[in-house]
């Protein structure tokens, strides 16, 4: 979910920390992507394909994972793909809902199934959509074939993504999910994974910026995140947008607010835990010392007899995604050569 609708509280509040920019100004940078999110977003983008191997296994992650990766290398950008580790027990109630949802969603799919109605199916189809570990393994495995890094957080993804930009270890995270900000993410870029045929700009968010143009510091402005709504906790009722970057100004934390303004919270609101979250998380055990973040060679044999033979893609395709791959992959490296002496 990331935070309720901070976009557009930064856009009007604080414009000037977001800048446009062209995907070939990443040439040579390498940016953090969280995989488990990418997975669930080809899970559900090419879901209306029927991209399914001939016994009915889905391979779409796969294909997601190839293409955009490829995509992305083409453009000089040195990926760090970084997938999800144990969540937080304080998600693991939203965890839950999630599974009750995904279940209703199911129920009602077999409804629609049954009146025929296509377009009920292909709603609910996308609600019932749920990233399971042969998914992750197995795009895993592409990366490695492919020669592309990955590492697994301690816990949240974004998390880990936002704190590995903080230590300048990745240039940015690229993602569409606004918390990596609120998880202190130096640089948040949007649209970095938007299909090419929608000519998006990448939106670049600053936090020293937003922070600076809202007036607040890092922890009035992850109360205000709190406070829209997040992952780990609900919003304060009643208090929309502008009200909570209003409040934040006036009485700095959440305490403060429920003490001078007639809101309620619910009942045992988990604010502030929600609020250590965003402090802690992702920062504790961090395997910095070990990371490996370099690119490995293009295991082609194999990658080859993964891609076709078991999943059954077709032969040219993938030697063509194969060649625009190695060409990528030295795109980036002279970016990061021209980057060094230019410095």
């Amino acid at each position: 979910m990331g935070i309720l609708q901070l976009s557009k509280v930064i856009k009007k509040h604080a414009s000037n920390a977001i800048v446009l920019r062209p995907m070939e100004y990443f040439n040579g940078k390498t940016i953090a992507i969280d995989a488990s999110m990418s997975i669930y977003q080809f899970l559900i983008a090419i879901r209306s394909d029927g991209v399914m191997l001939s016994g009915g296994e889905t391979t779409s992650h796969l294909v997601g994972m190839f293409y955009r990766t490829i995509r992305l290398v083409e453009k000089g950008i040195k990926i760090l793909y970084v997938f999800d580790g144990k969540p937080p027990e304080i998600k693991i109630q939203e965890i839950e809902k999630r599974n009750i949802r995904r279940a209703e969603a199911e129920e009602k799919y077999k409804e629609a199934e049954k009146d025929g109605d296509k377009e009920l199916m292909a709603k609910f189809d996308k609600r019932k959509v749920k990233v399971g570990k042969i998914h992750v393994d197995e795009c895993k495995k592409l990366l490695t074939l492919m020669g592309i890094p990955f590492v697994t957080a301690p816990s949240e993804a974004e998390a880990f993504c936002a704190y590995l930009a903080h230590k300048n270890i990745v240039y940015g995270v690229g993602t569409e999910d606004m918390d990596a900000l609120t998880f202190g993410a130096p640089r948040l870029l949007r649209n970095l994974n938007a299909a090419e045929s929608k000519k998006l700009p990448v939106e670049e968010y600053n936090l020293d910026k937003i922070l600076s143009q809202l007036d607040m510091k890092m922890e009035e402005f992850i109360d205000m995140c709190i406070i829209l709504g997040c992952d780990y906790t609900q919003s304060l009722k009643g208090v929309g947008p502008q009200k909570a970057v209003t409040f934040i100004r006036k009485y700095k934390k959440i305490e403060e607010i429920l003490k001078h303004e007639k809101y309620t919270a619910v009942e045992n609101w988990e604010y502030k835990n929600a609020r250590l979250i965003f402090n802690t998380l992702g920062k504790e055990d961090a395997p910095l010392p070990n990371l490996d973040i370099r690119w490995n060679e293009i295991n082609l044999q194999n990658i080859n007899e993964y891609l076709v033979k078991e999943k059954q893609f077709d032969e040219e395709r993938v030697k063509k995604g194969i060649e625009r791959l190695f060409k990528g992959k030295k795109k980036a490296k002279q970016g990061s050569l021209d980057d060094f002496f230019r410095k």
